[in-house]
C-alpha cells in the first residue's frame, strides 16, 4: 500500500545523494508544510532570491517531484513541475496501479497539471520535465488554454514551444471548441443531499471539463475528516482524458499521504454518451477494497 512514508523516504534519499544547501532548503520547505507537493508564488520568488530564474528552480526541483511516484510495474520514476500564471511550482509524477488496466496510469506531465488545475490555478506559462514527454502527454498539453505559449523544458532542451512536439496538431480547435482547459466553466446541477461528502462530489462536478462527451463526472473522497476532490479533464483525442478519481489520487498523493485510509467515495456524474463508473468502481476496489462506491446520477 502506498503510504506517506515512501515520500519521506524518497525525500531522504535526495537529501543524502545531492546534500547542498539548495536542495536542504527545499526539503525542508515541503516538510513544513506536511510534504504537499507545491510550493506557492511567494515561496518560489523567496526561494530564487535573484540568483536564479524559476525555471532554474524547477529543475532543482525535478528529483523532489519524482520522490511522489508510485511505480510498482515500471519502477521508472518521472517528475514534473508545472509553473502557474501566479508563479507557483505544482508538482507531478507518474502513479502505476496494480491489479488493474494499464489505461489508469497517470503520467507526470498529467500529474503536474491535474494537480495546478485542482488547485485553482489559472493557466500554465511553464512545464518542467526530467524526460521527454510521450505523446499521450504532449497531446494532454495540447488542451490546454495557453498549449500555443506555455514552454516545455528538458533538461538537455530549453524553451520549447508545444507545436516543436507535436507538429500539425489534432486539438481543440479542429472541433469547435473554444473554451479549455483551465478556462473558467460552470454548470450547475440543482441537487444536493445535505451529505457533506455526496454535496462536494456533486459541486466538482459542476467544474468538470468534458466538452466533447457531455459527461460531467467527479468523485470525492473521505480520509478520515478531509475530503479530496477529483474532476473529469476530457481531451479532443479522447485517450489522454484524466479520469475523475485518478484526479483525486492525484491531488491526495501531491498532498503528501498515500492512498490508506480512504473510507468512502463518492461519484457524482451526469451521464451523456459514456459513464467512468465502472472503471471507477473496479480500482476503487483494488485500492481500498471498497465492494461498492456511492453513486450519484445528475
Amino acid at each position: 500500500m502506498v503510504k506517506l512514508s515512501d515520500i519521506r523516504a524518497a525525500l531522504a534519499d535526495v537529501e543524502r545523494e545531492q546534500h547542498d544547501a539548495l536542495t536542504l532548503r527545499l526539503v525542508e520547505a515541503l516538510r513544513e508544510q506536511g510534504y504537499a507537493g507545491r510550493l506557492n508564488g511567494a515561496k518560489v520568488a523567496e526561494i530564487c532570491g535573484g540568483s536564479l530564474s524559476p525555471v532554474q528552480l524547477a529543475f532543482r526541483c525535478l528529483a523532489l517531484a519524482a520522490c511522489y511516484a508510485v511505480t510498482p510495474i515500471s519502477n521508472f520514476k518521472v517528475g514534473a513541475v508545472a509553473i502557474g500564471r501566479s508563479g507557483a511550482f505544482y508538482f507531478g509524477a507518474n502513479q502505476e496501479f496494480n491489479h488493474s488496466a494499464i489505461q489508469q496510469t497517470i503520467h507526470a506531465e498529467q500529474s503536474a497539471i491535474t494537480h495546478a488545475w485542482e488547485a485553482g490555478e489559472a493557466g500554465l506559462t511553464d512545464l518542467v520535465v526530467n524526460t521527454t514527454p510521450c505523446g499521450h502527454c504532449r497531446q494532454f498539453i495540447n488542451e490546454l488554454n495557453t498549449a500555443d505559449s506555455i514552454r516545455i523544458h528538458l533538461p538537455h532542451s530549453q524553451n520549447n514551444l508545444l507545436h516543436q512536439y507535436l507538429p500539425d496538431a489534432f486539438g481543440p480547435k479542429n472541433l469547435n471548441i473554444r473554451e479549455t482547459l483551465f478556462d473558467p466553466r460552470q454548470h450547475f446541477f440543482s441537487e444536493r443531499s445535505g451529505d457533506r461528502l455526496v454535496d462536494t462530489a456533486i459541486e466538482a462536478a459542476q467544474q468538470s471539463y468534458a466538452p466533447y462527451s457531455r459527461t460531467l463526472s467527479a468523485v470525492a473522497l473521505q480520509r478520515g475528516d478531509k475530503i479530496f476532490c477529483g474532476r473529469y479533464a476530457e481531451n479532443a483525442a479522447f485517450n489522454p482524458s484524466m479520469l475523475p478519481l485518478q484526479s483525486a489520487l492525484n491531488y491526495m498523493r501531491l498532498s503528501g499521504l498515500g492512498y490508506a485510509g480512504v473510507d468512502r467515495l463518492v461519484m457524482a456524474e451526469r451521464k451523456a454518451s459514456l459513464s467512468h463508473r465502472a472503471m471507477t468502481e473496479m480500482l476503487a476496489q483494488s485500492l481500498f477494497g471498497l465492494e461498492r462506491i456511492e453513486y450519484v446520477l445528475l
